[in-house]
């Protein structure tokens, strides 16, 4: 089988990916700059990043979390953010006694205090889980972040909201790494540079 009868997907897939990427941006500077200044604001008063989510988007939990924690683009001291989806035995313990969609709350509970900045990703903006942790995290005084989707609740319980518009999850999950860099570039910037 020729590999060239996949360049055509390949090409359709690469541009779909930028066309949501720019239209995104397009719509979001602002709200991307204020973000920015606020995560630099919460470091700069002791507070800290709370990350979660499920499948990819607890992978890109993990990996904002770690371009903090180290560094992104400067040499800088590490900054603290922590993703929630990590420890195994947490959430296991949590899914086991009680239910999946506790898995955030209780932790955001634990570890969450007036102050820390959450951020939420959800590609449907609806997962149930990220939905409790959310809607606990503005009642004790977080600033939430929400990334999600074109629909779902998670947009009515963020700050500020990042709604991806388009129906192909993987063109959303590219669209949430990408502002994720943009943001650790940005906060990196504003208390560093």
């Amino acid at each position: 089988m020729s590999l060239q009868k996949f360049t055509p997907l390949i090409q359709t897939t690469v541009a779909d990916s930028i066309q949501v990427k720019q239209s995104f941006f397009d719509t979001h500077l602002a709200a991307v700059e204020t973000c920015a200044r606020k995560m630099a604001d919460t470091l700069t008063a002791g507070g800290k990043l709370l990350l979660f989510g499920n499948g990819g988007s607890a992978a890109d939990c993990q990996h904002i979390a770690a371009e903090f924690i180290n560094r992104f683009a400067m040499e800088r001291p590490p900054l603290p953010a922590i993703a929630l989806t990590c420890d195994t035995s947490v959430l296991t313990s949590i899914g086991n006694d009680y239910s999946f969609d506790d898995i955030f709350l209780k932790q955001i509970q634990a570890l969450g205090r007036p102050g820390d900045l959450a951020i939420a990703i959800s590609t449907s903006g609806n997962s149930p889980n990220v939905i409790r942790a959310a809607e606990e995290a503005g009642k004790m005084g977080l600033f939430v972040v929400g990334f999600s989707g074109t629909a779902g609740r998670l947009q009515e319980l963020s700050d500020i909201p990042f709604c991806v518009h388009s129906p192909v999850t993987a063109r959303i999950q590219e669209t949430h790494i990408l502002l994720a860099h943009i943001l650790c570039d940005l906060t990196e910037r504003i208390l560093f540079a």
